[in-house]
């Protein structure tokens, strides 16, 4: 298979017309090296913001004197933004050459992280969050979609791994770095930290970043834009509001905001169907009448909600039952993280050999044993070592589970649907994430208040262990729908033709 990669008036050198099959992965043109290069380091750096707050966020709870059910904004409302934007993606990507999208998403990252230095209350910290996250959301469709223009087909599980090095090596150091931040700085200076590393990272995007993509003039639908708006933050909110309904504390019935949510994402559907007849749509949703795509994307995006659940429920277990300090329970979690990356590059390999199925289908059993683990086994007189020992089988599960499933759904698509197969992943992996954080938060809080807690905001170790594991006994039950799905991912058929 032959990609061309298109070359913009703004080149300095000229660049190959195609990507030969037979080619290397390290005999990449010098200018897709370097944009694949510079995009890893921009998405390491956004995720590293994204994965420091979950260890601070007690600490952030405690210092504003609020509650998980309002702390977990911090991070509902990132996944929330991010689900808003990211269908944007695949229209902006096919706007704008790679260069301006970068620099668009890196200054919007830059200023939110500014703005959640300043910030004096709590209000303001989410809004920087929300701007942070603008920029996050189009830097991962951004780089997926450079690597399936730039890297053929037989090579792109080998290139998946190095990619899953880079976005398993955040989540292991975040947690560590915020840890020990948190523990001598203010929680403002998290923030502070990320500044200057977002500022170079532009600075030198803003110079280096080659333009890999042909730009086409397609016209931007707003009643959609609205539509996906209302859609994405109506469920999250009524999502959310399920937690808050649990300690009493509801502004609105969740199930009227669901419902709403649930209605508008009907519309916002039948509007892309219309829209795609005439290759206009926010969209594509023909990427789903590939059935590689539509299996894989359901398993990665079940496999997502028991996951950001379990993420955000495991500092509050750490810190409250077993007394740890932040430093610590980055520690735990680091471990992990690191042999997640370790272990990307021989998924990808094996991907190349041998296909998804005989990877995905020990990483959902994993995955379920780690949960399952978790749910039985963590208590008020649990050790850490058997949170450390589910943390580690949890992260390896992920380096099974998520390369091959991203090389067998993209790898499934005609070239001109990649940006919108790689805008749907990003969106479905978001809201999976805002609703797995705000259902588990509301089971934590649903068993914090079972226990009588005379103070939500400090839980007493023994309420924090039955919160957790009323979350965990959910993330446990999702996993195994996750090994059904798994069963059924195939290595992906390459399309004949350009159409779907």
């Amino acid at each position: 298979m032959t990609d061309t990669i298109a070359r913009t008036e703004t080149d300095a050198a000229p660049a190959p017309a195609q990507q030969t099959a037979g080619q290397p992965v390290d005999d990449l043109a010098p200018r897709n090296r370097t944009a694949l290069r510079l995009l890893l380091a921009a998405v390491f750096v956004v995720f590293l913001n994204e994965t420091m707050m979950a260890v601070a966020l007690p600490r952030i709870q405690e210092s504003l004197h609020i509650d998980a059910t309002k702390g977990q904004w911090l991070t509902t409302a990132f996944a929330l933004t991010m689900a808003v934007v990211i269908p944007i993606t695949g229209w902006l990507m096919q706007r704008l050459r790679t260069r301006t999208v970068f620099t668009i998403a890196m200054s919007s990252f830059v200023a939110g992280t500014l703005i959640a230095a300043l910030s004096p209350m709590f209000e303001v910290l989410v809004a920087g969050r929300v701007v942070q996250a603008v920029g996050t959301a189009i830097m991962m469709p951004l780089m997926m979609t450079t690597v399936m223009t730039t890297i053929p087909m037989e090579k792109r599980g080998r290139v998946m791994g190095r990619v899953s090095i880079v976005m398993s090596l955040a989540p292991a150091v975040g947690p560590i770095v915020s840890g020990a931040l948190i523990q001598v700085l203010p929680w403002q200076g998290l923030f502070w930290v990320m500044l200057p590393i977002g500022l170079t990272m532009l600075v030198i995007g803003m110079r280096r970043v080659p333009n890999v993509s042909e730009t086409r003039n397609v016209p931007l639908d707003t009643l959609s834009v609205v539509l996906s708006a209302l859609a994405f933050s109506a469920l999250v909110f009524g999502l959310s509001q399920i937690g808050a309904a649990a300690v009493g504390e509801v502004a609105v019935r969740p199930w009227i905001a669901i419902a709403v949510g649930l209605v508008t994402l009907g519309f916002f559907i039948w509007r892309q169907l219309v829209l795609q007849r005439k290759d206009s749509a926010l969209l594509d949703l023909r990427t789903f009448l590939s059935r590689d795509f539509a299996v894989s994307v359901a398993m990665m995006t079940m496999a997502m909600v028991a996951l950001f659940g379990t993420f955000i429920v495991l500092p509050q277990f750490a810190r409250y039952t077993l007394g740890l300090d932040p430093l610590w329970v980055g520690a735990i979690l680091l471990p992990g993280g690191l042999l997640m990356g370790l272990a990307g590059p021989t998924v990808g390999r094996l991907f190349d050999r041998f296909g998804p199925r005989p990877l995905v289908v020990p990483g959902a059993i994993a995955l379920t044993v780690a949960l399952w683990t978790m749910a039985l086994s963590l208590g008020e007189d649990s050790s850490w070592v058997v949170l450390l020992s589910a943390h580690i089988v949890l992260m390896l599960s992920l380096a099974f589970l998520f390369t091959p499933a991203f090389s067998a759904s993209l790898g499934s698509l005609t070239p001109r649907l990649y940006s919108h197969g790689s805008a749907t992943i990003a969106t479905l992996q978001q809201v999976a994430g805002a609703a797995g954080t705000a259902i588990f938060v509301a089971l934590y809080a649903t068993g914090v208040a079972s226990t009588g807690a005379a103070n939500p905001d400090l839980p007493s170790p023994a309420a924090a262990a039955s919160g957790a594991h009323l979350a965990f006994v959910a993330g446990g039950i999702l996993s195994l729908a996750v090994i059904v799905l798994a069963l059924f991912v195939r290595k992906p058929v390459v399309p004949a033709d350009s159409s779907n």
